[in-house]
């Protein structure tokens, strides 16, 4: 239980930093360039895993 309370605690922290970071310029420029590494990150997830499908199921029917 304890240690849920602080999972809580950090991500409750996190939200407030970030709202603090996204009222500055900086910060604003700073959380953009994060969201955009994720964006692209997930994207090349996304088309890695949608490869490996088409190539699994060309196998399967052959």
């Amino acid at each position: 239980m304890k240690n849920m309370l602080w999972f809580l605690i950090g991500v409750i922290g996190g939200f407030v930093a970030a709202h603090f970071m996204n009222k500055d310029p900086r910060g604003q420029e700073l959380l953009a360039d994060v969201d955009a590494r994720i964006s692209e990150f997930t994207s090349i997830l996304g088309d890695a895993y949608r490869q490996q499908e088409a190539r699994l199921s060309e196998s399967a029917d052959d």
